[in-house]
């Protein structure tokens, strides 16, 4: 059974660079045909898609964070890391990698628990 587990930091300062990293168990990253995404919540908010990367290792994001955001890998850990730069109070949300099957549109399964992060101006 896959499991997605969130970790970093739960306080980063404006301005900074948030990174978080989900780690992967009972699964590959490099498996076929796995998309591993981020997707936020802000609070009283809906959910807002960031990027993916691919078992291939191709990379996609949002038009609208692409500019802040960028997906990387570590396959020999198993994990895949979320960087989202010059963060601002705006960027406060609880953050979910989830496993995208089969193209970017599929279906979301399993999800991380989530974690929440603040950004504190």
């Amino acid at each position: 059974q896959v499991q997605l587990q969130e970790s970093g930091p739960g306080l980063v300062k404006a301005s900074q660079t948030l990174s978080l990293t989900c780690t992967v168990s009972g699964g590959s990253i490099t498996a076929n045909y796995y998309y591993w995404s981020w997707i936020r919540q802000p609070p009283g908010k809906g959910l807002e898609w960031m990027g993916a990367i691919a078992y291939s290792g191709n990379t996609y994001y949002s038009p609208s964070l692409k500019s802040r955001t960028s997906i990387s890998r570590d396959t020999s850990k198993n994990q895949f890391t979320l960087h989202l730069s010059s963060v601002t109070p705006e960027d406060t949300a609880a953050y979910f990698c989830v496993r995208v099957v089969g193209t970017l549109e599929g279906p979301l399964s399993p999800w991380g628990q989530g974690t929440q992060v603040t950004v504190s101006s």
